[in-house]
């Protein structure tokens, strides 16, 4: 009976304490596989989502989770999909960012995306997507940016839309939605971008839009707009793009019309006053128009009614003829205007999804700048926990998520340049045709804590020299849980594409090119080593040829110097494997765990031998032909002797000195520059 009554004892502590699950449960598994199989009903890029894999693990491809292993991201932008977007959707609570931009996903947009309560960053744009806008989109309060253009939407913008009270980008163009604007719109008080245009609205341009404080671009570009624009609108100067709209009409606005008479008879006449809040006698027209009002019995002098009856027969006939020629010019407007926007054979007036995508990467629209998700932790409202004076530098070197992606042509393959455990590096292209180099960071491979952060972020700009990389600007995301630091981009490539090349390769470098890339390298940790009042003491901690850029002219460029700054510790600990496996991390760092200057100058002082030699790795034998004077069996057999004997000599007395096994008995960098230059003026 004892036996059994234990037997129930465990039983019921298995049944208080069950067993962890997998991943984040059954149902946010199975949404995902019913996902996948909408997205991509052949299974030709989502082959990585299984049923018995684990989403959290990284595993499936564009899916990202939080620290409490639920789906926070799916980022599948450029897959190539070709479904649909199921409701299954609905079933990962947590996601905050879901971005299936730039596929060919067709069907309607399911209204159960509706229950995502906790996404901020909604992206759909250029796809085949049809049907309307589901009007419970409105139930979404976490949603910042929405971002649906370029597909074949139809119908109104739902009247809900104005309950998107967290909205700051809302992006409709490039579809078939009529209607007119809804002044509920005049409710998104974050809202900073609206871009409304190449679309089929009427009516006239709500007048609670320009009331709107944050607001700083609307375009409402090739539609079939009325009235009168607001005059408030003015202070968005360029950001306010509202081309072939022939109907509208205001005052100090570039490239506009004036308005008539013609122009107030008609918003007079889009619907009898409302009389006013307040109790006086004055009316409130339709909020589209900043007009003055007529004049009434109460306000104008008293006349005879046979010259008012005159007076009133004019302005009919007046109006008459006006509205005739204006609606023949309207006419033959709108058909030049098709002829004109017609870049395809398609009959309704829309960019294909090719050339939607074209058009972005040539587009000056002022919405090619908008912001895909919320800021970096302090980053997000404008100041930071650090009290750093340099915040506003930081605001200075931030790029956006429009920028990122666009440049890299959204992360495609063509564009990688590498990956490693931490982070991907891309090549991309600037708007001003500059080529850069994208490094992203996934955020759990960086700092904990802000503050920390944002300090490295601070360092990292400060960074000044000419044998530094040149860092262009950064830009983080917390919704898609990645960093980016974009720097300029090194068209020769790295200095490990010159070492260990074939005779007769063009990759081989002369002597003189040899000299002045050790040259360079000395200087930049020089820079780097010194500290001044506007930065302090860097150790890069992880030198090599795969680190060492080199550009157009062969100057050669330190990457990633001030980067550990940025990153968790375990993560700069990991890169220590290939560091030591190539010989250039220092002894001591073995027994105390530290990084110095002097390790930085051990592994200079392996560069050195590297390019001398020609040869990545690096035997006893050439310590040996060093001490020996032996240059011959030092220096690349690929230069077929040409080279001065003494320069070769002292760049190896340099190296035996750097890589010395005692880190005192190495020389800092000052005195290796000061060595270096001794020989040059020789």
């Amino acid at each position: 009976m004892a036996y059994v009554q234990f037997l129930v004892f465990l039983f019921l502590i298995f049944l208080a304490f069950p067993s962890p699950r997998p991943v984040c449960g059954n149902a946010e598994l199975s949404a995902l596989m019913e996902l996948k199989t909408s997205l991509d009903p052949e299974n030709n890029f989502l082959s990585s989502w299984t049923t018995d894999g684990d989403p959290c693990s990284g595993s499936f491809v564009g899916v990202a989770c939080n620290e409490h292993r639920k789906v926070a991201n799916i980022s599948l932008q450029g897959k190539g999909l070709s479904g649909w977007v199921s409701p299954a959707v609905a079933g990962l609570k947590c996601l905050s960012g879901l971005y299936l931009h730039y596929n060919n996903l067709s069907g309607k947009i399911p209204r159960e995306i509706s229950n995502l309560n906790e996404l901020t960053d909604l992206y759909l744009d250029v796809n085949n997507l049809t049907g309307s806008i589901p009007p419970e989109i409105g139930n979404m309060a976490s949603l910042q940016v929405l971002q649906i253009c370029c597909n074949q939407l139809t119908g109104n913008i739902p009247t809900e839309t104005g309950s998107l009270k967290s909205l700051s980008v809302l992006a409709l163009q490039y579809n078939r939605l009529t209607g007119q604007i809804p002044s509920t719109l005049g409710n998104l008080g974050m809202l900073r971008r609206l871009d409304l245009s190449f679309n089929n609205f009427i009516g006239t341009i709500p007048a609670r839009l320009a009331d709107i404080a944050q607001l700083e671009a609307l375009d409402v570009r090739n539609n079939s707009l009325t009235g009168i624009v607001p005059t408030a609108l003015k202070r968005l100067k360029e950001g306010f793009q509202s081309a072939n709209n022939p109907g509208l009409c205001g005052v100090g606005f570039l490239a506009m019309r004036a308005c008539t008479a013609f122009d107030n008879v008609n918003v007079n006449q889009l619907g009898p006053p409302k009389p006013s809040i307040n109790n006086n006698t004055a009316t409130e027209y339709p909020e589209s128009a900043n007009i003055q009002l007529p004049c009434n019995q109460t306000h104008c002098a008293k006349s005879r009614k046979i010259p008012q009856v005159a007076v009133i027969a004019a302005v009919i006939t007046i109006t008459i003829t006006l509205m005739s020629v204006g609606l023949i010019t309207f006419l033959r407007y709108r058909r030049q205007k098709q002829k004109i926007t017609s870049t395809s054979d398609c009959p309704d007036d829309r960019l294909s999804t090719d050339q939607a995508k074209d058009f972005y990467r040539r587009s000056p629209s002022p919405l090619v700048s908008l912001e895909y998700s919320n800021g970096w932790g302090p980053l997000a409202d404008g100041h930071n926990s650090t009290g750093l004076s340099s915040h506003e530098q930081l605001n200075y070197f931030r790029f956006n998520m429009d920028e990122i992606e666009s440049a890299t042509q959204y992360f495609s393959e063509t564009s990688l340049l590498g990956k490693s455990n931490f982070s991907a590096v891309y090549k991309g292209i600037l708007r001003d045709g500059s080529l850069v180099a994208i490094r992203s960071i996934n955020m759990t491979c960086c700092k904990s804590e802000d503050a920390e952060f944002v300090k490295g972020l601070n360092l990292l700009t400060s960074l000044r020299h000419e044998n530094l990389v040149r860092l262009r600007g950064f830009c983080c995301s917390s919704s898609r849980g990645e960093c980016f630091l974009i720097y300029d981009f090194a068209p020769k490539g790295d200095l490990s594409h010159y070492i260990d090349v074939d005779d007769g390769c063009s990759h081989i470098l002369d002597w003189s090119k040899r000299v002045s890339i050790i040259n360079g390298i000395a200087k930049g940790i020089g820079y780097l080593h010194t500290s001044d009042a506007d930065k302090p003491t860097i150790v890069h901690q992880n030198i090599s040829i795969e680190k060492i850029l080199i550009d157009q002219q062969f100057n050669p460029l330190i990457s990633d110097s001030g980067l550990p700054k940025l990153l968790a510790d375990d993560i700069v600990f990991s890169t220590l494997k290939v560091s030591a496996a190539m010989g250039y991390l220092a002894p001591e760092y073995v027994t105390t765990g530290r990084f110095t200057e002097k390790s930085d100058i051990y592994a200079f002082g392996v560069i050195v031998l590297q390019v001398l030699s020609g040869k990545r790795t690096l035997g006893g034998s050439m310590r040996l032909a060093v001490e020996s004077f032996r240059l011959e069996d030092l220096v690349d057999k690929n230069l077929n002797g040409k080279y001065s004997k003494a320069e070769a000599a002292m760049l190896g007395r340099i190296a035996l000195l750097c890589t010395q096994e005692l880190p005192n008995q190495r020389p800092t960098m000052q005195e290796v520059i000061q060595e270096l230059g001794n020989s040059s003026d020789a």
